[in-house]
């Protein structure tokens, strides 16, 4: 069982570098199996269809997103400082696993037909990272640091400025590197919903 895991994680991984790089429509089973030495066949036992595998990994990077904010949520520490961390933890993220959050802006985002089985049109893939973005706020709100304000005012404040920094770093405009706008970014996201 272990090993299906690894696999499956081997295979998730080259596809996030795959459908990021090239996009869903443009990639083939052939193309992510094969920077893994695996035969189209074999892939067919741990994933029903290409669908199903961008599914499992917008999943993937959902729970690693999610295991991140879940530490910082644990901590008994201020809603600003939570900010903070969180934005360094993302920038991080992002500079180390690009194709994890390219994936997410440009695949999941950009094509949500795949990811669409019933009215939640595939919103419940990001529900462990989404819990935890909740938490924060709702820790936020309950400590008064935080306007009471729908969730999705909220969310979208934080995903837009995040979302931002994440297109002008994919387009290679900054000037700085990522680590120098944490603190900038925290004091944005934080004053738009507080």
């Amino acid at each position: 069982m272990l090993r299906k895991k690894k696999k499956e994680s081997l295979i998730i991984s080259s596809a996030l570098k795959m459908f990021s790089k090239y996009g869903f429509y443009n990639t083939t089973i052939s193309d992510v199996v094969k920077n893994i030495n695996m035969s189209v066949g074999n892939f067919y036992n741990y994933f029903p269809s290409k669908n199903s595998l961008a599914k499992s990994s917008i999943i993937f990077v959902s729970k690693r997103l999610a295991n991140k904010l879940k530490y910082i949520n644990d901590q008994n520490i201020s809603s600003r400082k939570k900010i903070f961390l969180f934005v360094e933890s993302y920038l991080l993220f992002l500079k180390n696993n690009p194709e994890m959050i390219n994936y997410f802006f440009k695949v999941y985002l950009g094509n949500r037909e795949l990811f669409c089985d019933n009215e939640n049109c595939g919103f419940e893939l990001a529900e462990d990272f989404i819990n935890e973005l909740k938490r924060m706020i709702n820790d936020g709100i309950e400590k008064k640091e935080f306007i009471n304000q729908d969730f999705f005012i909220s969310f979208s404040c934080i995903a837009g400025i995040l979302g931002g920094i994440t297109f002008l770093n994919s387009e290679k405009v900054l000037s700085q590197d990522l680590e120098q706008y944490k603190q900038a970014l925290s004091t944005s996201i934080f004053k738009s919903i507080s």
